[in-house]
């Protein structure tokens, strides 16, 4: 008896392999030399497959950087009842990624091509943005409701507050991101949310 292929398998192996292509290429060439023909060609794969699955070498580095965080436990922020020890663990392991040069180049890309392409932009914003901030605001709710933040704060400005400044200092190369900083920055920005 003949066997039919299994097209779903044959095809989540050719998708495994564009991600790592695209991912390990902008590390090695830079966004401004990454090219679909250059990620088909390590990928083993026909541009046209690329294609099929994504509009742009924008959408393939987006989809290869959410598939590495595949699989991790992504639920909820930490709740132990200490908001601050909470947001600098969250914080701290924030400044690492960022430190990781496998991450910094796929990153630092991803970021430019999010500000010159809307469809772009607004796969980032449904996929990864507005997930994550909620799961911020679900944290910094959890703390309003035991009576540790006051309960008329705007959640989406503190969510700003305490996050921006990592992403800003990140962007702008403009200081080192350092456990001591992030540290600095959930004392900081906790005091300004206490004091109201």
């Amino acid at each position: 008896m003949k066997r039919t292929p299994d097209t779903t398998r044959r095809s989540e192996a050719s998708r495994r392999a564009i991600l790592t292509a695209a991912f390990e290429l902008v590390g090695e060439v830079g966004y401004a030399k990454l090219s679909i023909e250059g990620i088909a060609a390590r990928a083993g794969v026909g541009k046209q497959t690329i294609y099929r699955w994504w509009p742009s070498k924008g959408a393939v580095l987006f989809d290869a950087m959410l598939a590495l965080s595949e699989g991790q436990d992504g639920a909820d922020l930490p709740d132990t009842g200490d908001l601050e020890a909470d947001l600098k663990l969250v914080l701290r392991a924030t400044a690492d990624e960022l430190n990781d040069p496998r991450f910094d180049q796929p990153l630092r890309a991803l970021n430019i091509e999010i500000m010159s392409d809307p469809a772009l932009a607004e796969l980032y914003a449904e996929r990864l943005d507005r997930p994550m901030k909620e799961l911020k605001k679900n944290r910094l709710r959890s703390a309003q409701e035991a009576g540790r933040l006051p309960a008329d704060l705007d959640l989406d400005v503190a969510v700003e507050l305490v996050w921006g400044p990592m992403l800003n200092r990140w962007l702008h190369r403009s200081g080192p991101l350092t456990h001591e900083y992030a540290d600095t920055l959930v004392e900081t920005a906790l005091r300004g949310l206490y004091a109201r």
